[in-house]
């Protein structure tokens, strides 16, 4: 899950947020904080996805989310996201990227043979009971095994890396996939700059400056 990427590292833009699965909260809440150093922020759970999760700012307009089943909702009727139900090894399975005006990015995208999911309303409630919102692309609409993100915005809402803990930053992000020509041309016509090099399986590989040092996580 560590190590040192080669090269000079390249972070694209509108990088929102990255997803961490982990089958267990706590548990992906120790391996994060044993590699950077720091502990991640309590989040909430999403009411009606099955889901809970904790969070580590990685700049100011950006954030690791650590997401796993959450025991005290009852399931889901469909699959949790990021195949969380038959996962036995936490990894970095996704990320999201910031936007506007969805339901037009959508359109836009799928005359471009694109088929971005459908444009869905997202909520969490906070430890505190409020309730943040927000909406997205359906992120259970798999593009490029990942590598290609689904879009996220946060509307009037408080971007969530603004309460979460600090200490980490993210400084490049990358891909790697068999078909990397393909998915980069996917990408580009989404107007993202994410580099994909050719790899044997699906990767995403993150690059972050924390209390232990420069660290990768996949």
């Amino acid at each position: 899950m560590s190590g040192v990427l080669n090269g000079s590292p390249q972070l694209p833009s509108r990088v929102d947020h990255l997803v961490y699965a982990t089958p267990d909260l706590r548990r992906g809440i120790g391996e994060i904080e044993e590699l950077l150093g720091v502990q991640a922020t309590p989040g909430g759970r999403h009411p009606g996805w099955g889901t809970r999760n904790a969070l580590v700012a990685l700049g100011p307009a950006s954030y690791l989310e650590i997401i796993a089943p959450d025991p005290e909702q009852p399931a889901p009727g469909a699959p949790r996201l990021f195949g969380l139900d038959g996962l036995e090894k936490s990894r970095l399975v996704t990320w999201a990227a910031g936007g506007s005006d969805l339901e037009r990015l959508r359109s836009t995208a799928a005359r471009k043979g694109i088929p971005l999911g459908a444009v869905r309303a997202g909520s969490r409630q906070a430890l505190d009971g409020s309730l943040l919102s927000w909406s997205l692309t359906d992120p259970g609409t798999v593009l490029a095994d990942g590598i290609v993100p689904f879009f996220i915005d946060w509307g009037d809402s408080p971007h969530p890396a603004r309460t979460s803990t600090r200490g980490a930053m993210l400084i490049g992000l990358r891909a790697e996939h068999p078909e990397a020509r393909r998915v980069e041309g996917i990408l580009r016509h989404l107007g993202l700059d994410l580099a994909v090099g050719s790899g044997a399986a699906p990767a995403l590989i993150a690059l972050i400056d924390g209390p232990r040092g420069r660290v990768e996580l996949r």
